[in-house]
């Protein structure tokens, strides 16, 4: 009898998880083609119906925006704060450093429907109701931590003598800054824009906590249409979310090797 090893059995372990993630995955895409009403196999053509019934739902695109806007300031507010965390855990010492640098980067290790939950009994301590601001401020708290990370670790690799030779010639802190950091921080920078974008474009389990039915994000809007009814639209969206999902950090990663290339 022909032996099995362990390995071969971690392999063909390992290759039926991956079946198992991306098969479903790939199905939803593949329908979101199908001309007709219910899913079938094989399909009787391909055709672009279900993607123009969305283009011409009113409530969708609403939400598509909500998600587009709610992206743009989680990844510009969490990137300045990171930026400026990263500078001050790197390069100064002060009373207490490790601690705050710990807290920032806690939402990682805690689950999002304990974080959901906390920042809405938050508010409600508050008395202030659920509004857009509440979800930037709820997704800045999810991606920091994963902008900080990316910049402090870029940072990190940055000599200080660099810094120190412009202070040298007469330059002030914030010349430094903006001629010769800022610079070589670009890739780091711009991989924690699109990464804390693309953490905020596809959130749902924490966003279901804090949006309205008037801020509604696209995750969420999928989620609502599921729950009333089977459409071939959700597949056409949730196959526009997967491209997006992937290509927004493949992306990321083709630019941060190009500019690092570049500026080193």
């Amino acid at each position: 009898m022909m032996k099995i090893s362990g390995w071969s059995l971690i392999r063909l372990y390992t290759i039926l998880v991956y079946v198992f993630m991306f098969v479903p995955i790939v199905v939803v895409m593949v329908l979101s083609f199908n001309p007709k009403q219910f899913g079938c196999f094989p399909m009787t053509g391909v055709s672009l119906k279900w993607f123009a019934e969305l283009a011409r739902d009113g409530a969708i695109l609403t939400a598509f925006k909500n998600s587009m806007i709610l992206g743009a300031c989680t990844s510009v507010i969490s990137t300045a704060i990171g930026i400026l965390a990263a500078m001050a855990f790197v390069r100064f010492d002060f009373p207490g450093k490790n601690t705050f640098n710990t807290l920032l980067l806690a939402p990682i290790m805690i689950p999002e429907v304990i974080l959901g939950v906390a920042l809405l009994l938050f508010l409600r301590w508050l008395q202030q109701p659920k509004s857009f601001a509440l979800l930037v401020i709820g997704h800045v708290v999810l991606t920091l931590p994963y902008v900080l990370l990316i910049v402090q670790a870029r940072l990190v690799g940055i000599k200080k003598e660099y810094e120190e030779a412009a202070q040298s010639l007469g330059a002030n802190a914030f010349q430094t800054f903006k001629e010769i950091t800022f610079p070589l921080l670009a890739p780091a920078i711009l991989g924690g824009v699109l990464f804390s974008f693309t953490i905020s474009l596809d959130d749902i389990t924490a966003t279901l906590f804090w949006a309205t039915a008037q801020n509604q994000t696209l995750p969420v809007k999928i989620f609502g249409m599921l729950r009333n009814s089977i459409s071939p639209e959700i597949n056409a969206l949730g196959t526009i979310m997967v491209i997006l999902t992937v290509a927004i950090p493949l992306f990321a990663g083709y630019l941060i090797r190009k500019f690092s290339t570049t500026t080193t």
